[in-house]
């Protein structure tokens, strides 16, 4: 008998048997979809962190006052922005950068790059325009004329902040797409030279930015960006700390620009040569590469759920087959009398354990496709296919199927067919 001979009689077995065929299928099926539904989510957000963090690019950096905590999934240990331990005095750790010295640095940085300061002064604000307002989510973020480009945000209309608005810090705004959205509804130009009211402090509205791609993660269309200057005159506070962000025209002098900031800026915090920095270098890119690694713990975990999803759909598939063989007995003697071998009825069993647990397998990577993408549609971001995913899901489903059915088609190719024959 011709291997697709088979298959074919595989095959028929398995239509005269579709109630506990499709049973099996789909208990697999279901096992496989919670692992590529996860596995295809991860992905999902691996790409929005990616676009999200793209907004200085790979050859940007920033300079803080703090290193960098991500945390996800509750307590535990956080993942730092930099492995090196700081010995510096405790008065200095974590200093404040005053706009002093962040302006000093942009005046001194000479390097070929494009130098930003900004400071967010505040999130939970509403923004008012007559009856209408915001949800208490608004950040209040203070830029300078290099902020938007830094930043990778782009004008609908309007213009950007001029020299007389950075210099006197009049009350003047650029309005993020949600907020525009929230309070002027399907009409965004007549935003344009509105008033708005950011708490109690009145704006003039000179610009709207365009909607960015990576704006659902992180709220980035829901702001308001006024200049450096106003911040510190509406938002002061004691021990605020100023942001510097860096972007080098070439991303092969990233290194050096680091370096050559480094050292700017120790000369203008007045550092000894034997103290340690008491300032941290972020680079864009590295803060998407810690949060990958935060969620190597969500992966590993999804990982596990599939090989148990995996074990206990090899388990309940062998004992199909197993029930299988026993229901066939009579069947098996019928085809032994009439030639069939043993190595043909050994194809035939393990031929039905791999192609049950192959069509389990398809359904449900299908399916975890779909699942996993609503995390897409919750960010807004492009649809995935995790072809990597779907391939591991079949072959492993084919795996399955194979080591499942080994001992059953075993066991069946064994019966003697007199006995097979008598079976009742």
């Amino acid at each position: 008998m011709q291997l697709r001979d088979t298959f074919s009689l595989a095959m028929r077995s398995i239509s005269a048997n579709r109630l506990r065929a499709g049973l099996t299928i789909s208990i697999i099926a279901f096992g496989i979809m919670a692992l590529v539904g996860i596995l295809t989510a991860i992905d999902t957000m691996k790409s929005k962190i990616y676009d999200s963090f793209a907004s200085m690019g790979a050859n940007g950096f920033s300079i803080r006052n703090r290193e960098l905590n991500i945390r996800i999934g509750g307590p535990g240990k956080a993942t730092r922005g930099s492995n090196r331990k700081m010995r510096v005095r405790s008065s200095n750790r974590n200093a404040v950068i005053t706009f002093d010295e962040a302006m000093k640095f942009k005046e001194r940085y000479n390097f070929p790059a494009t130098v930003g300061v900004q400071f967010r002064a505040g999130g939970g604000m509403t923004v008012y325009h007559g009856d209408a307002k915001t949800n208490p989510t608004v950040q209040v973020i203070g830029g300078d004329d290099n902020y938007l480009k830094l930043s990778n945000y782009e004008l609908s209309m309007g213009r950007n902040f001029n020299q007389a608005d950075l210099e006197s810090g009049r009350n003047v705004a650029i309005l993020g797409n949600d907020v525009v959205k929230k309070i002027f509804g399907e009409r965004p130009e007549n935003a344009l030279n509105s008033n708005v009211r950011v708490g109690n402090v009145r704006y003039r509205v000179i610009g709207i930015l365009k909607t960015k791609g990576s704006s659902n993660l992180f709220s980035a269309d829901n702001v308001v960006v006024t200049t450096v200057a106003n911040t510190r005159r509406v938002f002061n506070r004691p021990n605020a700390s100023y942001q510097v962000n860096v972007n080098v025209d070439d991303i092969s002098m990233i290194e050096a620009a680091i370096g050559e900031a480094t050292g700017t800026f120790r000369i203008i915090r007045k550092m000894t040569t034997d103290e340690e920095n008491n300032f941290y270098m972020s680079r864009s890119d590295s803060v998407a590469e810690m949060l990958f690694k935060s969620l190597g713990t969500i992966t590993l975990a999804a990982a596990l759920i599939g090989l148990i999803t995996l074990f206990g759909s090899a388990i309940g598939l062998m004992n199909i087959m197993l029930v299988s063989v026993a229901e066939r007995t009579r069947e098996i003697g019928v085809n032994k009398a009439l030639g069939a071998t043993a190595p043909t009825i050994r194809q035939q069993f393990v031929f039905e354990a791999i192609i049950i647990s192959v069509l389990g397998g398809v359904l449900g990577t299908f399916l975890g496709m779909m699942v996993g993408n609503l995390m897409s549609l919750l960010l807004g971001s492009s649809f995935v296919i995790p072809w990597v995913w779907i391939t591991v899901g079949i072959l492993s489903c084919a795996a399955v199927g194979l080591v499942s059915g080994i001992y059953p088609a075993i066991k069946a190719s064994k019966l003697d067919p007199i006995v097979a024959l008598r079976y009742e």
